[in-house]
Formats: C-alpha cells, structure tokens, sequence
C-alpha cells in the first residue's frame, strides 16, 4: 500500500475548558477528494488549523508522507507542502493579488516580481482562473477574493490542499469551475481535504469524514452512502425541512418607490427598483452575487442614501433618515459578512448582543448597565442555542454559525416591524440552516414584514411567499412562489424577463 500524503493519528486540541477536536484520526492519499463534514462548531476549521500550523495540537500525531510532522507556523506548512484556502479570506486589501502571494515567500532583499508574476500567469491560464495578477485586492469581488486565495495555495506547489468552504462565496458556474479545477489536482497526485456544508459537494469527494462535537463519528465511502445517512450522522437525528404555511397578509409595512442608489461611474448599482412588502409577508431576493442585493439592503437600513426614489416604513418616508433612527422605528438586518458588518469581533458575546440598543435599554446614564446585559446574554444563548464556555468571550471566536446566531437573536428582538436578512444561511450545515428558516417563519408569523436575499434558491422557495429577481441591478420581476419553478427563476435571473412577473 502506498504511503498516505498526510495521515492524523489520535489528533487532539482543546481552548481552555473548550473541547475543540478530541482523538481524531484518518488519513488522505495522492490523488483523493477526502471531506470534512459537520454542524458548525464540529470542529473541522480547527482540525484544518491543526494541519496547516495555525494552531498546535495538544495531543495526537500528524504525519506527512509518512514523516512526522513538527510546524511552528503557517510558513511551516507552506514549506512542507500543505496550502489552506481560507473560508475568511486572508488578504492584504491595498496589497495586489500578486504581492498578496509572495508575501513572505521572499529568500533575500529582492523579491523577484518579474518571473513571480509570469508564474502566477501561467497557473491562471493552466486552470482557467481569470484574474489580474496587478489587480489590488480591494478592487476585487468577493468571488475574486475566493480564487485569490486559492492562486496562494497552488502558487506554492502545495501536495495537500485543504479548502475550506471554498465556494460560499461563489456562484453556480464559479462552484463547477472549481470542481473541475480540484479534478485536474487529483489527476496531478495532489490530495485535497474539503471543508463543505454543500451536500451535493460533499457527494463529489472520494470518502467523508463526519465529525459532531469535536468527535469523529465515521468515515463513509460516497459511493456507498448517502445524504441522509451523512445528515443523520452529522446530527445525530433526522432534519425535516421547514415550509412556509399560507396566511393573510396584513397592509404595507415597507414600500421602495424608484430607488436607485449611484455606483461608479455612470452605472447605479440599483437602478429604478420598486415593491411592496406587506405585514405578515416574506420577499425573497434571488440573484447571482453582485447584481445589486447589497446595495439594496444597504440603502433600506440607512447604510446608503438613494439617489432617487423613496423608502416608505409603515407609512413614513425613511429615504433621508440615519442608520439608527430607521433601526429605532422597528428594523433590523442581519448583514451578508456576519464577521466584517454583523458583529465586533473584539468585542464580548454580551456586548455584541445589544449593539443597537446601546444607548436605550441598556444604558445607565452616561454607563452602560452591566448586569441587564449579562443576563440579557445568557437568555439569549440560552435561547438560541448558542454553544460558548461564557458570554464574555470574544465574537470573533465563535464558529460561523454560533456567530450567526448571535446576529439573528439582536436582530430578531429589534426587528418588531421589518427584518432584513442578507444570505442569512450562506457558510452554514443543515442543522443551522433548519434552525434559522424556524426562526424567520416565527418572526413572520408576528406579523413582521421581511426581504430575505440568499443565494440559495432552495431556501427562498421554501420561505418565501414571492420571490424577486435582480439583474445588474434592475428588478426583473417579482412572481409567486407557488406559481413559479427553478427554471423561470434562473431565466430571470439570466435577465430574461418572464410574462407572468410583476
């Protein structure tokens, strides 16, 4: 038998009284497609941290091509061979791409960016990545970002490549591309660990390793198992997905009239955008990313101003009101990047918790009332499931889905009239995604009107009672969700406009 590219052996790591991974072990070939699947807060970033030096384990073994394997670092690991594609880009903003990957690559006082950049070139045009090498990364999409990211790795000749929900940010056609550049690293020899909630992903990879709670449950062949079994494993029981139920809608909560909000250049990044959303209803937003659904959300919360148009909220014109008199007025909004607009990293579970409502219930004169906030914060990880040692621990060190959470328990409670949830499910399991669909229909059946943009079609079917598309900014129609299909959708979404859209 051939000697396994990398291969954990009782593999342990733990955060003070935090269980993070607890005696795990598997191991990766040449050429294999092995997959990481687990609830958020399974511990599969922490694992993947383990074996590419960014944390040390506290017990256990990691052996890479049969030698033990000591790293002190994250440059360690480059060096070995092991890349990491991270699920939270890590990148220089004001850095280019290029400069982005030779960063501390350098072995003298000259970094040779001529051959550097001609290397670069040649690994785009081999896997079909169209990128600017010269580009700076702030100038990027997000989807751009996520390739970025991906050049770092295969830049370095990495024979491990571990990613790490490589495609959250991206669209259908960018996801195949993907697999189809994770095809060619098989057929080269490199392995490749993925890190999906996706389980038409995780049915791509060779095997999948399911881990609930830090544990490994099991390890399954794909070819002889299926997605229910992996969810059952991954959550211990049967997930039945969430379904909207009819109701009557009561009368208009939010109204845009005309909006449009400027972008650069002659381009508006919302252009003449106009809908009712009543009392008591959900509108979903589809859309391939960067079609105008931040900038929409944006200017409803206040974050914008339209250029032209009116917002209307409960009967009030909101269009040239502040961020926080409109969130005053009974809005709340669970933004797209739950670490950069959702939450203050640095700042504790508790104190995220009443961002917002800082200056009201929670103060006490110029001081804010500690107490109130301590057990606010422990109902609310009580209520919400929240899986943390305290509530004065970081945000920032939350898993995506606890952080998500967090979002959805401030929001939920400030949001008594309107509640706007941007890809409230993108990055998160099944089991995540079941809870939050559960809490949106609870907020809806109180009577809050409610725009829910999402990437995932799927989702807005199953919420939604009408769903609209946007295309470069343009609102191509609205339809029924009940008298519409997966295919009309995506023609809107191409920008066909469809007879029986609003």
């Amino acid at each position: 038998m051939s000697t396994p590219t990398i291969e954990a052996r009782g593999l342990c790591k733990s955060f003070g009284p935090v269980r993070a991974n607890h005696n795990i072990s598997f191991s990766v070939d040449a050429g294999e497609l092995f997959c990481l699947f687990g609830e958020n807060g399974a511990g599969k970033s922490t694992l993947s941290a383990c074996l590419t030096g960014l944390y040390p384990p506290n017990d256990g073994d990691i052996l890479f091509k049969g030698e033990p394997l000591r790293m002190a670092s994250a440059a360690d690991a480059i060096r070995s061979g092991i890349g990491l594609v991270h699920q939270h880009f890590v990148l220089v903003p004001d850095f280019t791409v290029l400069e982005n990957i030779v960063i501390g690559s350098e072995k003298g006082l000259i970094v040779p960016y001529k051959e550097a950049e001609a290397k670069l070139r040649q690994i785009c045009e081999t896997y079909g990545i169209e990128i600017e090498p010269n580009a700076l990364v702030r100038d990027l999409s997000v989807g751009e970002r996520q390739w970025a990211e991906l050049l770092k790795a295969l830049y370095f000749d990495a024979d491990l490549l571990i990613l790490d929900e490589p495609t959250a940010t991206l669209d259908i056609e960018n996801s195949k591309k993907l697999f189809r550049i994770i095809d060619k690293l098989k057929a080269d020899g490199v392995a490749l660990i993925l890190i999906s909630h996706f389980l038409d992903e995780v049915m791509q990879a060779d095997r999948v390793a399911v881990l609930r709670q830090g544990e490994l449950v099991g390890i399954r062949k794909t070819a002889e198992t299926t997605p229910e079994e992996l969810t059952r494993m991954m959550v211990g029981r049967d997930v039945e997905p969430k379904h909207r139920e009819h109701s009557d809608v009561g009368p208009a909560r939010l109204v845009l009239e005309n909006v449009t909000v400027a972008g650069v250049g002659q381009v508006p990044d919302l252009n003449d955008v106009s809908f009712t959303i009543h009392q008591g209803e959900i509108l979903g937003i589809a859309g391939v990313a960067g079609n105008g659904q931040n900038p929409l959300m944006e200017v409803i919360a206040g974050v914008r101003r339209p250029a032209f148009g009116r917002i209307i909220l409960d009967g009030v014109v909101i269009s040239d009101k502040a961020a926080r008199d409109i969130k005053d007025m009974g809005l709340g909004h669970i933004p797209d990047d739950r670490f950069v607009e959702g939450l203050v990293p640095e700042l504790s579970i508790e104190e995220n918790l009443i961002l917002g409502d800082h200056r009201g219930e929670y103060a006490r004169g110029a001081f804010l009332d500690f107490p109130k906030m301590r057990q606010r914060a422990e109902q609310a990880i009580k209520e919400f499931q929240i899986s943390t040692p305290s509530a004065d621990i970081p945000a920032g060190n939350l898993s995506g889905g606890n952080a998500q959470r967090v979002i959805l328990a401030r929001e939920k409670r400030l949001a008594t009239k309107v509640l706007l949830a941007n890809q409230p499910t993108r990055g998160l399991d099944i089991g995540v995604i079941e809870y939050i669909h559960t809490r949106l229909l609870e907020k809806r059946a109180e009577g809050v009107a409610m725009l829910i943009a999402s990437s995932e079609l799927e989702d807005l079917l199953s919420l939604c009672d009408r769903i609209g598309v946007l295309f470069q900014g343009r609102l191509m129609g609205i339809v029924k969700t009940d008298q519409t299909n997966l295919e009309e959708i995506g023609l809107l979404m191409a920008g066909q406009p469809l007879e029986n859209a609003a």
